[in-house]
């Protein structure tokens, strides 16, 4: 028994409408747009060229302010460890790697925390727990600065003082940015960078945990559960679906919190002893930053010195401008899920 043929309609002929690439390209569906749309789309491209205004008249207004201080110094400024009024030598060399260094420091106790935290919120913690942390953590962010400061300063300094000398007597020897060179009294681990970058470790545990947090809360559900179906712990999902797919986002977030740790001032000018001697000794006393020589000398200088610290503000909205603008482009890029695609 033979089955009937099938007939199968000819191909069209070349050149023929329905052969025509045009029919290919989906089409463009334009809808008017009404006074109402106008309006509202111009509000929002003024709201974004505003920022670009901002920060073009915040650099302007310090690059005219410190013009007098880089003509009077220099390349001198970049590299001189001096800060004298009198004489009219002025100086970042140390205050600039101090500050970076205080958030080095910040970053070593406050990343291991805030990741810690965030996969806890967003992986393991009950709902209605979840919210209560999530909730302290935005009140964290909203303590201000000079809290942090005075509980730095009249709190943690005098508690922490034991722990810094066992530092300094058994890692000093091996550890050479943990010896301290100044005797083994109370006094030559007191105002250190390593006290500065706890504090402000503790102000950039909510921005770091926040940023985490929402970049594991978006790793994708059906490779969640497909890790699940194939037998996964929760830790072994964790490790395989969550952490590679956020591994960008915990990059730009701690990139940020280094930016927010660069410029932060009251609690650091609390916790230091103002220093022009860039050593690298973190638990030594003495250290400086850029934001907190702002605060200190601005009410005393008048004529170049205040245009000397304006020149140093331009020099730190720069770095920080440039460190926040690779986090913002990092933390973008990882929203897409791209660590996961391969």
């Amino acid at each position: 028994m033979t089955s009937a043929p099938s007939f199968a309609p000819p191909p069209p002929p070349p050149g023929s409408a329905t052969d025509s690439p045009e029919l290919d390209r989906p089409r463009a569906i334009t809808a008017p747009a009404t006074r109402g749309d106008l309006v509202f789309r111009i509000v929002l491209r003024l709201a974004g060229y505003s920022v670009f205004a901002i920060m073009g008249l915040i650099a302007a207004f310090l690059l005219i302010r410190g013009t007098d201080a880089f003509r009077a110094t220099g390349w001198s400024f970049l590299t001189t460890e001096k800060w004298s009024p009198a004489a009219h030598v002025f100086g970042i060399a140390a205050v600039l790697p101090d500050g970076v260094l205080i958030a080095l420091v910040a970053l070593v106790f406050a990343v291991p925390v805030s990741l810690t935290a965030a996969l806890f919120i967003s992986e393991y913690a009950p709902v209605r727990l979840r919210r209560t942390l999530i909730t302290m953590v935005d009140l964290m962010a909203a303590v201000p600065s000079i809290i942090y400061g005075l509980w730095g300063f009249f709190f943690l300094q005098p508690r922490i003082l034991g722990v810094v000398r066992w530092m300094a007597r058994h890692l000093g020897n091996v550890v050479p940015f943990l010896k301290v060179r100044t005797g083994d009294i109370g006094t030559s681990y007191t105002s250190s960078t390593f006290i500065a970058g706890l504090v402000v470790a503790l102000m950039i545990i909510p921005i770091i945990t926040s940023l985490s947090r929402e970049v594991f809360a978006q790793a994708p559900q059906g490779e969640r559960e497909g890790a699940y179906a194939l037998g996964s712990t929760r830790w072994g999902m964790v490790r395989s679906v969550v952490l590679p797919f956020g591994r960008g986002g915990v990059i730009g977030a701690v990139m940020l919190g280094f930016g927010r740790a660069m410029g932060e001032t009251i609690a650091v000018a609390l916790i230091i002893s103002p220093a022009f001697k860039f050593t690298g000794h973190v638990l030594e006393a003495g250290a400086n930053s850029i934001s907190a020589l702002i605060a200190l000398r601005f009410s005393e200088s008048d004529g170049l010195s205040l245009s000397a610290l304006m020149a140093a503000g331009l020099v730190l909205f720069a770095l920080t401008l440039v460190v926040n603008v690779l986090a913002g482009i990092v933390v973008a890029r990882s929203r897409s899920g791209a660590a996961t695609a391969d």
